[in-house]
């Protein structure tokens, strides 16, 4: 896959689970692209948010959606990363 950061996230997932994943885990969550790999998703946020991240797991939902939840280092809040990009 050709590599743009702005093709490889569609959007953010805004659930109460999400919310609460960002509050207590420091994870986002995103509905990424199906061909998207773990290292395009990380390059994607790290180079979109200005972060850096510790860790990035996927899975594929029922609606055939590739969701990625993404963990970041203890230093970079996920809170405020939320919060730029409108979440809350």
């Amino acid at each position: 896959m050709k590599f743009d950061p702005y093709t490889v996230i569609i959007k953010p997932v805004v659930t109460e689970k999400a919310v609460s994943m960002i509050e207590r885990e420091n994870k986002l969550t995103f509905i990424v692209d199906r061909r998207a790999t773990k290292q395009d998703i990380k390059r994607a946020v790290e180079e979109m948010f200005d972060v850096k991240v510790q860790k990035v797991n996927v899975l594929v939902t029922m609606r055939g959606e590739k969701k990625a939840y993404v963990k970041l280092k203890p230093e970079y809040d996920a809170s405020e990363v939320a919060a730029r990009i409108g979440l809350f």
